[in-house]
């Protein structure tokens, strides 16, 4: 086999990590969506599965403002939703989002306005779950 019979793998794509959660949220609230926000973990299967073929597509449709933090990144800054710098670990700990993938739906002060997601429970019913915090959150934002 030589180089041209290997498959070729797409790269993986994640989601932007944020500097800054009010800023994000700001964003994300002047185009009347809530800021979603993943929790994941490097090498974590479902964090893949969430990140790939829900909150990626999602992104690229202008259906969700979405950005991810790395639960173990002890050396990024990020400002948090009180303008306080802290790392995206420092801030997935405040926050008690222990397992990944967590996805979190926030207000630009930094409100939860949804149940969170955390984990893959049931794959096949993750999209409908998505959808109904998404409407949730949105209802919440007006």
């Amino acid at each position: 086999m030589n180089d041209m019979d290997a498959p070729t793998r797409p790269p993986l794509a994640a989601l932007p990590t944020p500097a800054s959660l009010r800023g994000a949220g700001q964003a994300a609230a002047a185009r009347g969506e809530p800021l979603v926000v993943m929790t994941s973990l490097e090498g974590c299967p479902y964090c893949a599965i969430v990140r790939g073929h829900y909150l990626l597509p999602m992104r690229r449709e202008g259906q969700v403002h979405a950005v991810e933090l790395d639960v173990l990144d002890r050396k990024s800054n990020l400002q948090g939703f009180d303008g306080q710098l802290t790392t995206p670990a420092e801030q997935a700990r405040a926050w008690k989002a222990r397992f990944t993938p967590t996805v979190l739906f926030f207000g630009p002060d930094g409100r939860e306005l949804a149940e969170r997601l955390v984990g893959v429970a049931v794959p096949d019913f993750y999209g409908e779950y998505l959808e109904a915090r998404l409407a949730e959150a949105r209802r919440k934002l007006r």
